[in-house]
């Protein structure tokens, strides 16, 4: 009989009550032990949601991030929170958040302390702390976490498969401080795995899920061998392996992953299926073969009838050696669709959330066992779903596609080369050596959200939710020219997300209630469902930004997210090609530029933080990737007059290997993330020359941290080694909504300061 199994569950709850755990907890209004008992019922309430399952994830809760999970799980502890009072928690929170020198927040003793750098997983927006090591790092297993877990679901009677990152992809996404070569670190790490995998054999396992998605990238003769000799050491524990593999295909690397000494191999075939047939014929008789059929990253509802089809004659050849599976982890879904009664019912008969992919599994999994007519009411009412999805006249809106069609070449280019664009915009904007600015947002305050829950539920009006954002946005403007920043913005007080904001006022979008989705600690995301072709009714932005204007005799940038990052933070629509759903978007937000710039507007950034993100895994699929996308945000940009500045921001990633494409994004000012990695991220500027300006970001906006005006000038001088000093700016890191006024005020003072005795030197 088929094995029906998950890789992973949404942690933070259906209604987000691990974020409000968390967030209370580091306020310091409440206790330890309250949060953990929120983790408690949490673990308990998921795995009752997947309860019918063959093999239930135990292990995939994670109080932050499961990569900083396993960082403490193999005592991998950055240097600098050795030594620190307190307990693991303490130091857990340390690394994953940081720690001011005041104390002022959390719990445990104080102490100045970075936090780890985060970058993105794979090409999801979920980020992790990445992993530290240095040529001395040492590994020491703390095993406490997973035991605590597997003993609760042991009296529940779960039926348990612990969850842990492999050594390999755990070697490859940390990062060496020193230089040194990261798998010299291997035989110190192998060990550590082994008395893991053993302390669960003793515990009762079965089954341990090794992740190792590092799998499905560019693996060079050195990674491949590392495999190698990792699970050939590993082979003699005495728990049965299930490598997991997800995010793309395999490919080159199949006969690695099919000789490997595990007990099966899951891979994800919701794309392809190239992979199957090859790796059946290479399996050892014993070894199981898990296919992810549905998937654990959008949230449309499965063909069933399809995966069926596939997946029969499999069946048939492998017997009780094919599993079923997610994809991947459902980390990336929101919890369950039964929540969305508001949602337009005709949307949502297309949409399955993580409830309901568990629900198509388990249809699968009958009709494997039992036959299709044991299922033959589900699979009808699947097909007739999916028929009316693609007939209905709300996803195709011809006027858009001519649009697109329409599309020519030279409206993408700006009418001069950026040295004369920049020498207009210095004559109109009158800026100062190293200007200053901030990213967009500022503090979302208890008073914003209730203005707009307000309103949202009808109990103020258009005119009160309007006078109140307008007063938000008045103190924005005062706060930013009582600290003497140059550029400033409105602030942002209207805009729930950055990405939700638009698709509300874009035709072609949907909307969930509770569909958020983690990615960071407490940090969610309510990805905005893009079911249809996508136009732009009526302005978005310009209104707020003339207000905002109308202030202050500074400039005001006018603020939107680019058609890039709109596009890799939705759930798309998986019927057309995303280069083309791009475009639309690309076409929609041009609109916006340039209404705004016919409002006076002559600084106008374009958020394009997901570049990275959208990027294959695979490096022979980047070229293509890049040129719609490059082609997508100068195609909304660049309609624009010369004096006219456009500016774009990126969030944490590594960018160094894409460095050409940015620059020919044609952008007049970049701002990156840059403080986390001590502005590590600018040595590509040693070997090419950044033809525009630059702000590397200076405060990092996710940590409680006040960053000092000796620090940020420090970074600055180290900045300038790179990019000449005229071209650079002085900014935060990223938005600054998540933090409040209290550590935002010192901070940007001290970003103010440090930018005055730059140009005092």
């Amino acid at each position: 009989m088929t094995t029906i199994h998950n890789l992973g569950f949404p942690r933070v709850g259906g209604k987000r009550e691990l974020k409000f755990a968390l967030e209370s907890y580091w306020k310091g209004n409440a206790s330890r032990d309250t949060l953990e008992n929120v983790g408690v019922q949490l673990r308990k309430r998921h795995w009752d949601q997947q309860s019918g399952l063959d093999l239930v994830p135990v292990g995939d809760f994670a109080y932050y991030d499961q990569v900083l999970d396993m960082s403490f799980t193999l005592g991998n502890l950055p240097e600098r929170v050795h030594g620190f009072q307190g307990d693991a928690l303490d130091n857990y929170f340390r690394v994953a958040r940081g720690r001011s020198a005041q104390g002022t927040e959390g719990h445990g003793c104080c102490g100045g302390v970075a936090a780890g750098e985060m970058t993105k997983w794979f090409d999801t927006n979920y980020h992790y702390i990445v992993p530290e090591f240095n040529t001395a790092t040492e590994f020491r297993l703390d095993a406490s976490r997973l035991l605590e877990q597997l003993a609760e679901a042991s009296a529940q009677g779960v039926k348990a498969k612990p969850v842990i990152i492999g050594p390999i992809t755990y070697l490859a996404l940390g990062k060496s401080k020193d230089q040194s070569a990261k798998l010299a670190l291997l035989p110190r790490l192998l060990p550590v795995y082994a008395a893991l995998l053993d302390t669960l054999a003793g515990e009762g396992v079965e089954w341990v899920q090794v992740d190792e998605p590092i799998l499905v990238t560019e693996l060079d003769a050195e990674w491949q061998h590392a495999f190698n000799t990792a699970y050939h050491q590993l082979k003699v524990c005495k728990v049965k392996l299930l490598l997991a593999t997800y995010f793309g295909e395999l490919k080159e690397n199949g006969y690695l992953a099919a000789n490997l000494p595990v007990a099966g191999l899951h891979i994800d075939v919701t794309g392809s299926h190239d992979d199957v047939q090859p790796l059946i014929n290479l399996l050892a008789p014993h070894k199981i073969l898990s296919l992810g059929v549905v998937s654990g990253r959008n949230i449309w509802k499965t063909d069933l009838t399809a995966v069926l089809d596939r997946i029969e004659p499999l069946a048939e050849r492998l017997g009780d050696r094919l599993w079923i599976a997610p994809s991947c982890s459902l980390l990336h879904v929101p919890v369950d669709l039964e929540c969305e009664q508001q949602l337009d019912p005709e949307i949502r008969s297309w949409l399955a959330f993580a409830l309901q992919k568990l629900d198509e599994l388990r249809v699968l999994g009958r009709a494997l066992r039992e036959g299709r007519e044991a299922v033959a009411a589900e699979l009808a009412a699947n097909r007739a779903a999916l028929a009316a999805r693609r007939a209905s006249p709300r996803v195709n809106n011809p006027a858009v596609q001519t649009a697109v069609a329409s599309i020519d070449p030279r409206d993408g280019q700006r009418d001069s080369a950026y040295p004369e664009r920049a020498r207009k915009q210095a004559a109109l904007l009158k800026l100062p050596a190293f200007p200053t600015t901030t990213i967009g947002s500022f503090p979302q305050t208890a008073e914003i959200r209730l203005a707009r829950s307000e309103h949202k539920a009808g109990r103020l009006d258009d005119a009160g939710y309007k006078k109140a954002m307008q007063a938000e946005i008045a103190r924005s403007v005062r706060e930013q020219e009582a600290l003497e920043l140059d550029v400033l913005v409105h602030g942002e007080a209207e805009r729930n997300d950055m990405v939700e904001y638009f698709g509300e006022q874009l035709d072609g979008y949907a909307f969930s209630r509770f569909g958020w989705v983690q990615s960071y600690g407490s940090r969610c995301v309510k990805p905005p469902i893009l079911f249809g072709d996508i136009s732009r009714p009526r302005p978005m932005t310009v209104e707020w930004t003339r207000y905002a204007q109308s202030l202050t005799a500074k400039p005001m940038k006018g603020m939107l997210t680019g058609p890039v990052t709109i596009l890799n933070w939705s759930f798309v629509r998986d019927d057309q090609p995303r280069s083309v759903s791009c475009r639309q978007l690309a076409l929609a937000i041009r609109q916006e530029v340039l209404d705004l710039e016919e409002a006076g507007v002559r600084v106008i950034q374009i958020d394009e933080a997901a570049l990275r993100e959208g990027l294959p895994l695979r490096r022979a699929e980047w070229a293509q990737y890049l040129d719609w996308a490059v082609e997508s945000f100068r195609l909304c940009a660049n309609g624009v007059s010369d004096e006219t500045q456009i500016h774009t921001h990126m969030c944490y990633s590594e960018f160094n290997d894409i460095i050409a494409s940015i620059a020919a994004m044609d952008a007049d000012v970049i701002t990156i993330e840059t403080s986390r990695s001590d502005m590590e991220l600018l040595d590509v500027f040693k070997q090419f020359k950044y033809p525009n300006e630059i702000g590397p970001g200076v405060y990092d906006i996710h940590s409680p941290n006040i960053p000092t005006q000796e620090h940020i000038v420090r970074l600055m001088r180290t900045a300038a080694k790179r990019i000449p000093a005229e071209r650079l700016w002085v900014n935060p890191d990223c938005g600054l909504k998540t933090r409040g006024w209290a550590e935002v005020i010192p901070a940007l003072a001290n970003m103010v300061a440090a930018a005055k005795t730059l140009r005092a030197a």
